[in-house]
């Protein structure tokens, strides 16, 4: 055995490996998403029986093999098991999972878009929460982090920073009704814009402490479902039950 390493993260996905063995992805804040080998993690009385599946967070001792980590040790400080009781906010959880699969690779810092993911995690589990209002919270932040989002602080015609009416999917965010010339932009009611300039720039920890009427939440989904379509049109498979919803 080589040199092991603490790792803290999440375990992002989980794939059966051989008779009894499991291949895990984990988002770590050291050294981003690293796959690493769960031996004997699907034998009944595996140390690792619970550990290697999605939503675990903890603190990961691994080593390195040939191609991938191996699991030594873990120490798990939240299961998520909540998640579970509710079909809804499990298929919300997988989406989020796959999208930071999809957004994070291995030797980056991985702290900032693990936070999000917790936080995010937690947020489903609010009843007070809308999981369609989380849904695209964390979609919105999680392209700030990737550095790919929306300009909802001036006009993209005239960089104007007032009557912010409109998005425009084609031209990457907010125009002005002098700027609109005719095109089937997206009108915003100012709690629309407001809620996507908090979530741009808003401090992880007050990320999800805000609710939207109906109305509004219908239009910051199609705003930023349309963006996500446009900008960033990658298929995610946990995605067809949501929009199937």
């Amino acid at each position: 055995m080589g040199q092991t390493v603490m790792l803290t993260g999440m375990v992002l996905s989980a794939m059966p490996v051989g008779e009894y063995d499991k291949r895990i992805q984990i988002l770590t804040r050291e050294r981003g998403k690293v796959a690493a080998f769960a031996r004997g993690a699907r034998r009944p009385n595996s140390a690792f029986l619970a550990a290697a599946n999605p939503f675990c967070f903890g603190k990961f001792e691994v080593y390195e093999g040939r191609s991938a980590y191996n699991l030594a040790k873990a120490e798990i400080s939240n299961y998520f098991r909540e998640l579970a009781k509710d079909l809804e906010a499990v298929s919300y959880g997988f989406y989020f999972l796959e999208m930071a699969s999809y957004y994070t690779q291995e030797n980056m810092d991985g702290t900032d878009y693990l936070n999000l993911i917790y936080v995010t995690l937690k947020a489903l589990l609010n009843a007070s929460l809308d999981n369609r209002l989380v849904r695209r919270v964390y979609e919105l932040r999680i392209l700030v982090l990737y550095g790919e989002y929306p300009q909802v602080f001036s006009c993209m015609g005239c960089g104007r920073i007032d009557e912010l009416r409109y998005f425009s999917i084609r031209h990457h965010g907010c125009v002005c009704p002098r700027c609109v010339n005719g095109e089937k932009a997206i009108p915003m009611e100012a709690s629309v814009l407001y809620a996507l300039q908090y979530i741009i720039q808003v401090p992880l920890e007050k990320l999800y402490t805000f609710a939207l009427g109906p109305a509004a939440l219908d239009r910051l989904d199609a705003i930023i479902s349309g963006y996500l379509k446009q900008f960033h049109n990658h298929k995610f498979h946990s995605q067809d039950m949501l929009d199937k919803g």
